[in-house]
């Protein structure tokens, strides 16, 4: 009889704990303070949108009646990977409610191929920037459940280019010529992701897309320019944001 209580006795003892409220994580003390910082890495997936001219099929040729290019068969963009780093900057507006803003610095490559009626023509066109991207944002909160919530977040970035080839290609033939973008543009951002919460941090997984306002296009009297009307950036970015 005594061994069956002390059998009893152990068995309450251990199970204890799976009935007790778990107290939740403190996340470092963020959504105590109405401003905190942090910091993000992300990864980056690009790609263009483009919209072409009426004429973006004809053959292309110098000021001299000389023809550079052939007939074109299409122009598209393939989605290229690259990579950011970023300091966050949040205040809280309400408990369900903030504002925040990510500066980052991102290297990310985007690439264009023109498919010519000739295939020995093809050719593949990249647009290599390393620019800053300064988003503000809205995030919308819901409630905690123990250690998570989720979000929704949107809002507008400006993106500058601080290296890219604009000068580059000024001693290329045309055929050699470089694709370019404008220095700086907006665009809009929307997306989801959730807080998890750790004791001295919190940790927030993210996915975003982002797509461009106006044309990024830098226009130019060149073979890989002329047949494009208008190129669109589209962003998908995942980041992980530890704050």
């Amino acid at each position: 009889m005594i061994n069956r209580y002390l059998v009893a006795f152990v068995l309450l003892f251990c199970c204890k704990p799976l009935f007790a409220q778990r107290v939740p994580a403190w996340g470092g003390g963020a959504d105590q303070q109405d401003l905190s910082f942090g910091f993000s890495f992300s990864y980056v997936a690009s790609d263009f949108k483009i919209d072409k001219q009426a004429n973006f099929r004809d053959a292309f040729f110098d000021g001299n009646g000389v023809r550079v290019k052939g007939p074109l068969n299409s122009i598209s963009s393939k989605s290229t990977p690259g990579f950011g780093v970023g300091f966050l900057t949040r205040y809280r507006l309400t408990d369900h409610l903030e504002v925040r803003t990510t500066p980052s610095l991102i290297f990310a490559d985007r690439a264009l191929h023109y498919s010519y009626v000739d295939p020995t023509e093809d050719v593949d066109k990249k647009v290599q920037t390393t620019s800053v991207d300064v988003p503000l944002l809205l995030k919308l909160k819901s409630d905690r459940l123990g250690d998570f919530r989720a979000y929704v977040i949107g809002g507008v970035k400006y993106t500058q280019a601080i290296g890219s080839k604009k000068n580059t290609d000024a001693n290329l033939d045309l055929s050699e010529k470089l694709v370019k973008n404008v220095g700086g543009f907006a665009s809009y951002e929307a997306g989801i992701g959730c807080d998890i919460y750790f004791e001295f941090f919190k940790l927030s997984p993210e996915i975003k897309i982002s797509n461009s306002f106006n044309n990024v296009l830098l226009r130019e009297n060149q073979p890989y320019s002329s047949p494009i009307s208008r190129l669109g950036l589209h962003t998908l970015m995942f980041s992980l944001i530890f704050e």
